[in-house]
């Protein structure tokens, strides 16, 4: 029976896939719906892009339409361009009063613009500058997966490790009512020794069933991060560990931070698509020169008793005067573009402050590294005094338990400060606008 207890804990631990922080985030990149959204919006640009240089090509146009009517100018025009006027058709009683006609008419328009002042050299720039913002959004929305992968990632390890140290601390309570039960036999204890320690070990299984389920829910977060079903099982191979990274100072991350940060890129981005619908708004006010080239075939039938023509022109369209609608979009497309300057700064500000809070968060963390190592290691070794000064019969179980607890949370804060410097090693790379999936915090 215990042999298939085992077998049955050990089957699907085998069944799991093995998965490493750098597939995780591999796999997150390829599967996440953000992505995907990103990605869609960068190829809608393209398509907006493709949209503005049509404005440089011919267009042509097939129009086919019947009328019937008994007007003199409908019949007397349409007898013309049917070719089919006679000089019967002279006389002025047709003339006033003429039958019914049909005219089934087929167009066949070519029409190409020589100039337009600039606008459509404008609207391409814009569609341009568009798609280029919309490729920096996707970049930082991959980045800001990247880091959710990391914190969702090890947000499962440090779930994993802290229910470890519960269980290990459950079964160190265990251990420890059998030597107070053992001594109290051989009237070294008290049954008050015995039912503190019983406390101890039921609160120390409450801390294991809570671990558990902040491990449940930890693997959720993780397969949602990487955009798979909530309930796929996974074994972790990276493990929970300091990431040792190289050292530099932070002006050279602010700096990366400026130039990398795809929030500043797209807010200047924004500045030269501002100037650059100041120059529609602009191009609006100057004349614009088109030609048109049409074939014409008018038929009294649908394929029979008919005739063609052709028709060739040039035209020039001014727009001189239309209430002061031209001034005003040029005024509210400079305005744009002091606003948009005025994002540029206050964004670059922002992305400084970011940068030096995950710098000291970084810092911070690598610290308290050093600390919590010192730390449980003192605590395990205090604990081993205590415990054979207890079972000396030298110390109180009071000693024990608050041993005991201070190892716990000595061992939880040291999980604590290894995640969080995980964390903050991401937080900084994305801050400076580097997170990528080769990136040495991946590792």
């Amino acid at each position: 029976m215990r042999l298939l207890l085992v077998a049955a804990v050990v089957v699907p631990a085998w069944s799991q896939a093995r998965l490493s922080l750098e597939e995780a985030v591999r796999l997150a990149l390829e599967k996440h719906p953000s992505v995907e959204a990103a990605a869609a919006a960068q190829r809608a640009a393209a398509a907006r892009l493709e949209q503005a240089r049509s404005g440089y090509l011919p267009k042509l146009n097939y129009i086919e339409s019947w009328q019937r009517s008994n007007n003199p100018v409908f019949v007397f025009g349409s007898l013309l361009t049917q070719h089919r006027f006679t000089e019967q058709n002279f006389a002025i009683g047709f003339l006033n009063r003429p039958d019914f006609l049909n005219n089934f008419q087929s167009q066949l328009a070519a029409d190409q613009l020589l100039w337009d002042g600039g606008l459509t050299r404008a609207a391409t720039r814009a569609a341009e500058l568009g798609r280029t913002v919309t490729a920096e959004e996707r970049r930082r929305t991959e980045m800001q997966l990247i880091a959710q992968v990391v914190r969702a990632y090890f947000g499962v390890a440090v779930s994993q490790e802290a229910l470890g140290v519960a269980q290990e601390a459950v079964r160190a309570a265990e251990a420890d009512l059998k030597r107070a039960e053992a001594l109290r036999a051989a009237g070294m204890a008290t049954d008050a020794d015995v039912l503190a320690i019983r406390v101890h070990l039921a609160a120390m299984r409450e801390q294991e069933i809570r671990r558990s389920y902040e491990l449940d829910v930890a693997r959720a977060a993780l397969n949602e991060a990487l955009g798979l079903p909530l309930d796929t099982a996974h074994e972790l191979s990276t493990p929970l560990r300091p990431v040792t990274l190289s050292e530099a100072p932070l002006a050279e991350h602010e700096a990366r931070a400026t130039e990398n940060r795809p929030e500043l890129r797209q807010t200047r981005l924004a500045a030269q698509l501002a100037a650059t619908q100041i120059e529609q708004a602009r191009a609006a006010l100057r004349p614009q020169v088109s030609f048109r080239l049409a074939f014409e075939a008018d038929r009294q039938r649908f394929v029979t008793r008919g005739g063609a023509n052709w028709f060739a022109g040039a035209f020039l369209r001014w727009n001189v005067f239309n209430g002061f609608a031209d001034q005003a979009r040029i005024r509210e497309a400079s305005e744009g573009l002091a606003r948009a300057r005025a994002q540029e700064r206050q964004t670059e500000a922002a992305v400084r402050l970011e940068v030096r809070k995950a710098y000291t968060d970084l810092k911070a963390a690598q610290e308290r590294l050093e600390v919590a190592a010192a730390s449980v290691a003192m605590a395990e070794e205090n604990l081993r005094i205590i415990r054979n000064r207890y079972e000396a019969g030298l110390t109180t179980v009071t000693e024990l338990l608050r041993s005991q607890t201070a190892l716990l949370e000595a061992r939880l804060r040291r999980l604590a400060a290894i995640h969080d410097q995980r964390i903050a090693a991401a937080a900084l790379e994305l801050a400076a606008g580097r997170l990528a999936p080769g990136s040495e915090i991946l590792r």
